[in-house]
């Protein structure tokens, strides 16, 4: 099972660039795979600082991808159109999610995809990877979706549309994306589930665009990866206890934590934040797999109080060892998901958190802890971008122009 997550860098010249990029989790799974990183942009200060630690040899750009000229940054590159593997990227879900408060189609988040087309039409790379939040399908009854779809089909590309669960491919986590494939050559095939799991999907989509397990495929695929498995070798903390930089106190206890650490001694980011009192005392109430219905109505803040029982699945959640986690959150606040862990009094670390993300334990996070809280809660899993490079690859090594064999060549001139 081990070398389902190796993580041993190949080397390639496989090229991307990557919009939108945050901390770099797509472009870290598409390194594991082999490729190289040219280029990254993304608005957040503290995430592109994240990005250029980890990825030196790609040139970091913060500014806003409206004030960026696709054409200059093609020619910094070197690239002619058509010489670039993959583009990646997609821009800011929050417009898009089914969570938000409010969904515009005016919002101009819900508008940063035509800047992803602007480079498109620049670079016209071999294939692309847009990737978004499910609801991004039922956004205005699914004319943006269609919208975009054909955008990319009149540039001249084969589009396929998949929703993945990240749990399919060895991450830790319950969490959906949609992911759009492209390719100037042929049909791109989604990278099939290599885990077994199964989460609810309730979004549109959920039962036509999602991988459908039966319970027969449990055999021969390998089990989910657990929350235990994922972090419980991590050091034990106390909360105000942790480090910017910490050594491990045991050895690695599962495939899983072996491979995050890599051969690595030492690791970052893991440091457990104290909690108000009234969150302290909500805490002791809530079960491995619990949330606030176990915390009684006197303890609970006023506005849930309110609530029905079958509101707020997540909030004030344990995690259980032996489950997956919820989607990961921007922020790591007990009252809006499930944050506590499963048997220490304490809400998560971000290396905790990077973990149920497939970071691995050597990627560093900077900024501060609110900002890598975020920056992590924003990113694609790395092993879920990782199977999606390694189809791409497969992909693009059959759309080689395939060359003559020394015999042929021969045979040719001697014809000639």
């Amino acid at each position: 099972m081990a070398t389902k997550y190796n993580m041993t860098k190949k080397t390639s010249t496989l090229r991307t660039i990557d919009l939108f990029c945050g901390a770099g989790g797509i472009t870290e799974g598409f390194r594991e795979a082999g490729y190289v990183s040219l280029y990254g942009n993304d608005v957040m200060p503290e995430a592109i600082e994240t990005f250029k630690l980890n990825h030196p040899g790609a040139i970091a750009d913060c500014r806003p991808i409206e004030d960026v000229d696709p054409a200059e940054v093609r020619t910094q590159l070197g690239l002619q159109p058509g010489e670039l593997d993959v583009l990646v990227g997609g821009p800011p879900c929050q417009g898009f999610s089914i969570n938000a408060p409010e969904r515009f189609l005016d919002d101009p988040r819900n508008k940063l995809f035509t800047h992803y087309e602007r480079f498109l039409e620049e670079f016209m790379p071999k294939t692309f990877l847009f990737e978004n939040v499910p609801g991004l399908m039922s956004l205005d009854d699914g004319k943006v979706f269609r919208h975009i779809i054909r955008i990319f089909t009149d540039l001249g590309y084969h589009v396929t549309a998949k929703i993945l669960f990240a749990a399919h491919y060895g991450v830790p986590q319950e969490r959906w994306r949609l992911i759009l494939l492209g390719s100037r050559h042929s049909e791109v095939q989604h990278p099939e589930p290599t885990h077994f799991a199964t989460g609810r999907a309730n979004f549109r989509g959920g039962g036509t665009m999602t991988f459908q397990l039966l319970e027969s495929d449990r055999e021969r695929l390998l089990p989910h990866v657990t929350v235990g498995e994922a972090i419980g070798d991590l050091p034990r903390l106390e909360m105000g206890e942790g480090a910017e930089v910490i050594g491990y106190t045991i050895d690695a206890h599962s495939p899983y934590a072996h491979a995050m650490r890599n051969g690595a001694e030492i690791t970052y980011n893991h440091y457990a934040a104290k909690l108000f009192k009234q969150n302290i005392e909500r805490m002791k109430h809530v079960k491995p797999g619990g949330s606030w219905r176990d915390i009684p109505h006197e303890l609970l803040p006023k506005g849930m109080q309110r609530a029905r029982k079958t509101d707020h699945t997540k909030r004030y959640g344990r995690l259980r060892n032996d489950g997956l986690s919820g989607t990961m959150l921007t922020k790591c606040d007990p009252h809006w998901g499930t944050v506590f862990l499963p048997d220490q009094d304490r809400t998560l670390t971000v290396r905790e958190a990077a973990r149920f993300q497939s970071f691995p334990d050597t990627y560093k996070f900077i900024g501060s802890r609110v900002s890598q809280y975020e920056q992590v809660g924003n990113a694609v899993p790395v092993l879920m971008a990782k199977a999606i490079a390694v189809q791409l690859q497969a992909h693009l090594e059959l759309a080689k122009p395939k060359t003559k064999t020394a015999k042929a060549k021969a045979v040719a001139q001697q014809a000639a």
